[in-house]
């Protein structure tokens, strides 16, 4: 009996944290609940929310009891106050952001938050606080933000002597020596959900360790491309993450910024007058006409090809199969195998505009927008920092759009401010998942039933059909851009930033496999990449040494994160970061480097054991 009695205590203790702490993490967990099972929902149809967030909810709020539990009293109840602050503003925000964006908090949304000012905060509020915002799950936040307000005020009121308070006494009287009776049950619940708490959700605990310790953004981001990457479903936990996020990209813009300060420019032939480069999006190469496809994708890149001007590469890959990385790599005049990292080296677009050329840049993907997630923002951080994006483009878009041919219609806009020498960089949605939204209902040519593929179901069809559709329509917006070109003096480049997979070779899949190790399939789907050079008649009668140049050049290995010597070659900028052997068009091109997939794979080695 006495066992039985010390056993009993010892399982009472275990309910002890919550006890001290019961408003706290009552409202606590309710407060944590609503925004884990309900923003999801909000707008993403078919979505449903993190299964473990109740489990791991608790788990989470009962470590906290514990050492809140330790804590004297007096300083107890003003940490307790100061946490719940922290949380409720959280939560507020984030839950603001899923209503009125459809996006929780991300590491843009912060910076946009950092860069308000009060007249600009005044102005969002009166136009974004509405009666339908309180009404939605906004409302509710604030509600359970009230009543926990007016439970902890109520213990700073000295109440008179009434039946009501008389009655309050008697509940919480009748309450606590209820919670006393039960207390070794509740002690043996708690141990059960601490116990299978902490077996279900240690994993998502060191996938979130693994997020938070990354040394740079680029690692972060591809840790978030892991598949068991890990779930931040609290808004406090995507608030630390955002502003952890925030700091690193920080510390490369830094690097950046001192690089671009120190850039040299010691002439300019202004060879090229006008210098197209159009970055298209998850273009698998082998879904294209132009590379042998047997469907009709890309008839007018097609009859380009057979007009003699268009010349397409058939070696030609991407160094990442994330776009962020790849732009990375593209725009930095640092190669994939050199000492250091990409933003030790300045960016070609400033040496562009420290050589004269007016640079254009029309997105249609990174914009500071609040609907970003992170993956844009590592993307497109270092292009939107103020600083960097002054000195490296003149001209830029402000808005994005549904389909692609909004980059056009911002072309037509900003046209007029032309210069006498341009380079204009176009970077396009393409072929992004998901596919059916890349193009008009009306553009679509392409169904299920075109595919004699008895090895894929009618669903793989259909996303199969919308893939090809994309790359149809993208077909149409690359050739209305050439077209633009047609009676100038001009070269255009096209490249996407990678390849996608979309059931080739009978392999039941779409999209890309971050995580999964290089091989020659994955190679071939993912990060070979059609490439091609465009001159107009002006510019191949103009420039025919050139011209012969690209002609030569087409079977020959090249990897695009040396596009930026092939530029400024074309361009005649001479600079100290230029190399003749980096140059796809040079006599002295290095044809035997190592093409370094992502960091860890040469795709020469995997290319010749095919």
């Amino acid at each position: 009996m006495k066992y039985i009695s010390q056993l009993a205590r010892l399982v009472s203790w275990v309910f002890s944290p919550i006890r001290t702490n019961f408003c706290f993490f009552c409202f606590m967990y309710i407060l944590g609940l609503t925004c884990a099972l309900n923003e999801i929902t909000l707008h993403v149809k078919g979505a449903t929310p993190y299964p473990l967030s109740a489990l791991e909810l608790f788990f989470d709020l009962y470590i906290i009891c514990v050492i809140l539990a330790v804590i004297p009293q007096k300083i107890r109840k003003w940490i307790r106050s100061i946490v719940c602050v922290i949380l409720y503003m959280a939560a507020i925000i984030d839950v603001f952001c899923y209503v009125k964006f459809e996006s929780t908090l991300t590491p843009t949304m912060l910076l946009l938050v950092g860069e308000t000012d009060s007249r600009e905060a005044g102005e969002f509020l009166s136009s974004y606080v509405t009666l339908d915002t309180l009404m939605s799950l906004l409302g509710w936040v604030l509600v359970i933000a009230f009543v926990h307000l007016c439970i902890f005020c109520s213990q700073f009121i000295h109440w008179r002597k009434s039946n009501f308070k008389l009655r309050l006494d008697i509940f919480k009287d009748v309450a606590l020596k209820f919670t006393d009776k039960i207390q070794p049950v509740l002690g043996i619940f708690v141990i059960w959900l601490i116990v299978d708490g902490y077996i279900q959700c240690s994993a998502n605990k060191s996938a979130t360790f693994k997020l938070m310790s990354g040394n740079s953004i680029g690692e972060v981001e591809h840790t978030l491309t892991e598949k068991d990457h890990a779930v931040l479903y609290l808004p406090i936990y995507r608030l630390v993450f955002s502003e952890y996020a925030n700091h690193l990209a920080a510390k490369q813009v830094e690097k950046l910024i001192e690089a671009k300060d120190k850039i040299r420019v010691d002439s300019c032939s202004y060879r090229s007058k006008n210098i197209i480069l159009i970055i298209g999006e998850s273009y698998n190469k082998y879904h294209s006409q132009l590379y042998g496809y047997n469907k009709r994708t890309t008839p007018r890149q097609k009859a380009m090809a057979k007009s003699g001007r268009l010349v397409a590469f058939d070696d030609v890959v991407a160094p990442w199969n994330l776009t962020s990385y790849v732009f990375k790599n593209v725009l930095s005049m640092h190669a994939v195998g050199e000492p250091g990292e990409w933003c030790d080296k300045p960016l070609f677009p400033e040496l562009f505009r420290k050589a004269g050329y007016k640079v254009a840049f029309l997105t249609n993907q990174f914009l500071p927008q609040a609907k970003e997630a992170v993956y844009d923002f590592s993307g497109g951080f270092f292009i939107n920092n103020p600083e960097l994006s002054k000195a490296q483009f003149d001209i830029r878009n402000t808005s994005l759009h549904r389909y692609d041919d909004g980059v056009l219609a911002d072309f037509n806009q900003l046209r007029k401010y032309d210069g006498n020498h341009n380079l204009l960089i176009f970077h396009l949605m393409g072929q992004h998942v998901n596919y059916k939204q890349r193009f008009p209902s009306d553009r679509k040519k392409f169904t299920a039933d075109d595919y004699d593929r008895p090895q894929l179901s009618g669903r793989e069809k259909s996303i199969l059909a919308d893939y090809d559709n994309a790359v149809l329509y993208n077909d149409s917006i690359v050739n209305e851009i050439v077209k633009k070109f047609e009676n100038t003096d001009a070269i255009v480049i096209y490249m996407p930033d990678h390849g996608e997979e979309c059931f080739n070779n009978d392999f039941h899949y779409y999209g890309r496999l971050h995580s999964a190790e290089i091989d020659a399939r994955l190679a071939r789907e993912e990060f070979e990449i059609p490439f091609w050079i465009w001159c107009s008649h002006k510019y191949a009668i103009k420039h025919p040494d050139i011209f012969n140049e690209i002609v030569n050049a087409r079977h020959r290995p090249f990897m695009t994160d040396n596009l930026a010597h092939v530029l400024l070659y074309l361009a005649g900028i001479s600079c100290p970061e230029y190399k003749s052997k980096a140059n796809i068009l040079s006599p002295d091109f290095d044809a035997s480097r190592p093409r370094i997939l992502k960091g860890t794979t040469d795709y020469n080695k995997l290319k010749k054991a095919k």
